[in-house]
Order: C-alpha cells, then sequence, then structure tokens
C-alpha cells in the first residue's frame, strides 16, 4: 500500500514582466510513487478548483531526455538525486512532513517568465550560431561508412547526451554555460563530420554564449555534480584547447 506524504510547499511566484516575486506557501498531499510534477499537477488542480492562479512550470517528455522541467528543489537544480531529471525525480524520496523549497533556475541568461517558468532560448542561439556540417549529399552512406575511433565515439556520444536544461547554469555560482557550450562543441568536433567547420564553429559559439550575459568558468565543478546527464568537465578542456587553436593556431586535422 502506498505511503501519503503531507508536505509544505514554499513555491516561488513571479508575475509575467515583474523582476520581483515572492514565496507562496502551500499544504499538498502526495502519493509517494508520484512524480514531483503529478505532485505540481495535484496542487494545480486544487487551485484551479479553487479559482486560484495556478503555479507555471514548464514540461513536455516527462521522460528524462527534453530538458524542460528545470526547476531548483531545497536548493539544488532538478532536486536531491544524482543523474536524474525533476520529471524522474519521484516523491518517495521526500519524508511525510517535510517543507519543500521549489525556485525557478535564476541567471542573468535566463529571465523568469512566470513562477518556475525561466525563457532559456539564449541555448537556442548558442547552438544556432554553431551553423552546419559539411556533408556531401546524394545517396545515403552506410551507417559505418566512416571509421572512428570507439574512444573517440563514446566521448562524443557522453557529450550528445547533454539535453539543454540549463542546470549547470543554475549551479554554477557564475552563471556559467561552459559545459553545456563545450558539450555541444565536442560532440561534433570529435567527429570527422564536425571537423570542417570546427575552428569557426568554437569561436563562433563561445562569442554567442558570451554575448548572452552568461559568466565564466571558475572551476568549482558544481556543474558537473548537478547535471542529470552526467556531463564532464573534460568537455570544457577540450573546448578551451580547440578555442586556443582556432584562435592562434588554426586546424591541424
Amino acid at each position: 500500500m502506498a505511503n501519503t506524504l503531507n508536505l509544505q510547499l514554499k513555491i516561488w511566484r513571479q508575475k509575467p514582466g515583474k523582476k520581483d516575486g515572492h514565496f507562496d506557501t502551500f499544504q499538498v498531499e502526495a502519493n509517494e510513487h508520484m512524480s514531483f510534477l503529478e505532485m505540481l499537477d495535484v496542487l494545480n488542480e486544487r487551485l484551479i478548483k479553487e479559482k486560484k492562479d495556478p503555479v507555471a512550470f514548464e514540461h513536455d517528455c516527462r521522460e528524462g531526455i527534453c530538458g524542460t522541467c528545470s526547476m531548483v528543489i531545497n536548493g539544488q537544480p532538478h532536486g536531491p538525486m544524482a543523474a536524474t531529471t525533476t520529471c524522474q525525480l519521484h516523491m518517495r524520496y521526500f519524508k511525510d512532513g517535510d517543507t519543500i523549497v521549489v525556485e525557478p533556475f535564476k541567471a542573468k541568461a535566463f529571465p523568469v517568465i512566470k513562477d518556475l517558468v525561466v525563457d532559456r532560448s539564449a541555448f537556442d542561439r548558442v547552438i544556432q550560431s554553431g551553423g552546419f556540417i559539411s556533408v556531401n549529399t546524394g545517396q545515403a552512406q552506410d551507417g559505418n561508412n566512416i571509421p572512428i575511433a570507439k574512444d573517440v565515439a563514446g566521448k562524443a556520444f557522453e557529450a550528445a547526451a547533454c539535453i539543454g536544461c540549463g542546470a549547470c547554469v543554475a549551479a554554477c555560482p557564475n552563471g556559467s554555460a561552459m559545459l553545456f557550450t563545450s558539450a555541444k562543441i565536442t560532440h561534433l568536433g570529435l567527429l570527422p563530420q564536425g571537423k570542417i567547420e570546427a575552428d569557426r564553429r568554437v569561436q563562433s559559439m563561445v562569442a554567442q554564449m558570451d554575448k548572452e550575459g552568461f559568466g565564466m568558468c571558475s572551476n568549482v565543478g558544481a556543474c558537473e555534480a548537478e547535471c542529470p546527464k552526467e556531463i564532464k568537465l573534460e568537455n570544457i578542456a577540450f573546448m578551451n584547447r580547440s578555442y586556443i587553436k582556432a584562435v592562434f593556431g588554426g586546424s591541424k586535422d
């Protein structure tokens, strides 16, 4: 039989277009098998019945792969469980009587739209600045037509796992997006198809990252610790090496 948890929620409320917000306190009952977002659904159903403004939060797949369920739970992006997005966090990891503080990701480059929803379109512009890769069009090639070393392919796949949720930015005391940006640069920069534009790509993406107002990395490591897909700091080192080579030496590949 599932346990019922009686919880106190302190949720950040902020109206659209306002720079300041406040915490509202709610009491809610949750089944231990609910996900965190299902618990918020229960709260919102009650608020709607009471003709009150429901809590705005963002979600899409609820399968931990889209990155939109971004929120800070008790001071941690996506909550207390490692390698877990908010939508995959279940209420059984909380205790009856707990107080849970829920906030939006707060960073200069992520302005709050409403309540727990932030504008993460800065990430989209960083990706768009990376441009394209050059490939020959025509008849489809075999999947294994281009040989790639196993360790190189493995690192590229690990970097490609980034879902662009923004937890790295929320966790960083400087609001840096270097883990996110480096994951995208590493993903393409390691593979043969992405090396033709590698120098232009890294310079453009770093420039756009700075333009968006993200801070610089100071090697705190909180980004890697809070990343739900466990993207590694070594990607930042790869990006820095690639940038220095592009600016001062050009590609030797």
